[in-house]
């Protein structure tokens, strides 16, 4: 059916003559047929979200809709794919229309001309039900892409091919309980607003390890879990989200550029391709799927883009596979939902943002978690959701922090003060916190034991040396006990040879859980003894003077294939150099 546009205003348009279309219907607009979402219906009057640039488009033009809510395309071919807010293919785009892209342009998700490789894993006559793997696809070296019934189908197996197929192509025929045949493709659809299902969500019990030894040790995240990054401009939230991209060890990454700017995107599209990934020695891009939504694209399609990304992350979770969604940044997101909220001439909430901006964050973050999925077999998959927050002028304040910190567990503070000292992570260890802490110490226990008390000895020695700055402030450092002056000693080494961590340099770009272990358990070690010399009066200079100390800085920078005997090596020579500071000062 038809109608009619009434108004235009930039990306909203208002169209009449749509009494059968329902909220979240497609819609085509104009002669363009640019791609638009129903947001409200008032009557047979229809309020249109446009993902495309409107200019041109006035009163009059006609409005087709699809009948289909905003779905994506589901099947081989997404990884190593980068798509727009829409999943737009924008390689293939840009191959048709250069490097501007053109309204109007429509451009299948998925290649329909590739062939891929179909192995079936059921037999003819075989009981099936939604969620279970029919066959399995080798997209990439790097992921088994497993063909799965669609969810709420149920029934059997009368036909199933094997051999090289399209993702339209029918690969199995499903007589259904109701005795319907249903022809299996490989592709499916699936509305991008509407979580896909799943048998049980679990407590998630097991870290995300990202090498990064700030998250690891002091703040981690777990699998399945929820964090953000809040920070002013310059502090390192795009680094920090490449490296957790980068280097965590999920199955696939999902990385939404969410209203970032375009330079941000260009140096991951650059990057990706020639990253080798640790865990499996192939290219970082053959396991990650790619949406760039950059400033200068309409406001509408960034809005979109958040709930693209999760859905095609919920759809590798139901394989079983470990998946990260990485947005970049939800603060670009609130802005698309708060200049929609104006154009529909709502009642604005707190700094202009729509009332129900809170509860819109929360149903993002909520579709995380360790699932049991669909299916007869038992397999579990995890979503981890990481979003960057954008405060203006680092105002943790304002309504999309606020917003977020209610709903996430781990809260990773980017400090501008942090950034300009060239300190980075500049994660602030006073104001972030994570609240998977219990839920991962048995993890962390069974394989490090001695692992979470450490992390909190670190934490109070820094806790400590914020206090002890305020005296210093007042009456300077020389006047504190020799035990307090270690203090701040030790504080110093765990923030600038433990937590300070250099992206750009192999060796420090990551550090695995065993090593960060062991680093921050050499630290603790020197702490710990250099007390015991105090207290039988060794002197603080002489302790603070020993080359085992000044090796400990060094220690980050030891091939990962040699820091275990490096590392027991310099245990053993600060013991002894400790020791004969010891004698030193029974001597005196």
């Amino acid at each position: 059916m038809s109608g009619k546009v009434v108004k235009v205003a930039g990306p909203l348009v208002v169209a009449e003559g749509l009494a059968d279309a329902n909220v979240s219907d497609v819609v085509r607009v104009g002669p363009q047929k640019l791609i638009g979402e129903i947001l409200n219906m008032t009557g047979d009057h229809a309020d249109i979200q446009v993902y495309e640039e409107t200019g041109g488009l006035g009163p009059g033009a006609e409005v087709v809709t699809t009948g289909m809510p905003l779905s994506v395309e589901l099947g081989p071919g997404m990884l190593e794919g980068i798509y727009d807010g829409i999943q737009r293919p924008l390689t293939e785009i840009r191959d048709l229309t250069g490097h501007s892209i053109a309204t109007g342009v429509d451009v299948p998700a998925l290649n329909r001309k590739k062939k891929w490789d179909f192995t079936p894993t059921v037999k003819k006559g075989a009981k099936v039900q939604g969620g279970d793997i029919i066959g399995t696809v080798p997209e990439t070296p790097t992921v088994l892409h497993k063909i799965m019934v669609p969810p709420r189908m149920r029934g059997t197996i009368v036909k199933i091919n094997s051999g090289s197929f399209t993702v339209t192509d029918t690969v199995a025929v499903l007589k259904t309980d109701a005795g319907d045949e249903v022809e299996l493709s490989m592709m499916q659809h699936w509305p991008v607003r509407v979580g896909r299902p799943y048998e049980k969500k679990y407590l998630p019990l097991a870290p995300l390890q990202s090498g990064q030894r700030i998250v690891d040790t002091m703040f981690p995240i777990a699998k399945g879990g929820t964090a953000a990054i809040p920070g002013p401009f310059g502090s390192g939230k795009t680094v920090m989200q490449h490296a957790l991209a980068k280097w965590s060890d999920v199955d696939i990454v999902i990385y939404i550029g969410c209203g970032e700017r375009g330079n941000e995107m260009t140096d991951v599209l650059n990057e990706f391709p020639e990253l080798v990934d640790p865990h499996t020695g192939y290219p970082l891009m053959k396991r990650t799927v790619l949406i760039a939504n950059t400033s200068d694209m309409p406001v509408a399609a960034r809005e979109a883009s958040i709930y693209t990304g999760i859905t095609i992350a919920e759809y590798f979770r139901d394989m079983g596979y470990a998946v990260a969604v990485i947005a970049d940044s939800t603060s670009r997101w609130a802005e698309a939902l708060r200049e929609m909220s104006g154009r529909l001439e709502e009642m604005p909430g707190e700094e202009g943002y729509p009332a129900y901006l809170a509860s819109r964050i929360a149903q993002f973050y909520e579709r995380a978690g360790v699932v049991e999925c669909l299916g007869s077999d038992e397999r579990q998959g995890s979503l981890t959701a990481i979003g960057a927050v954008s405060p203006p002028g680092g105002d943790l304040s304002e309504p999309v922090s606020q917003a977020t910190m209610r709903i996430v567990k781990v809260f990773w503070g980017l400090d501008s003060s942090l950034a300009y000292a060239r300190h980075f992570p500049a994660i602030n260890w006073l104001n972030s916190y994570s609240l998977y802490l219990d839920s991962l110490k048995p993890w962390y226990e069974e394989r490090f034991p001695g692992f979470m008390a450490n992390r909190d000895k670190a934490m109070a020695i820094l806790q400590e040396e914020a206090n002890l700055n305020e005296i210093v402030r007042l009456v300077g450092a020389d006047s504190l006990a020799p035990t307090e002056q270690l203090t701040l000693a030790t504080a110093k080494m765990i923030r600038e040879d433990f937590l300070q961590q250099n992206s750009f340099v192999d060796i420090d770009s990551y550090s695995e859980t065993e090593r960060q272990f062991m680093l921050l358990g050499l630290v603790l070690d020197f702490d710990r003894q250099a007390r015991e010399a105090i207290a039988v009066g060794a002197d603080l200079g002489k302790l603070n003077a020993i080359p085992a100390k000044e090796q400990i800085g060094r220690a980050k920078s030891v091939p990962a294939e040699h820091y275990k005997e490096v590392y027991t090596r310099i245990g053993k020579e600060m013991k002894a150099q400790i020791e004969a500071a010891k004698q030193g000062g029974d001597d005196e």
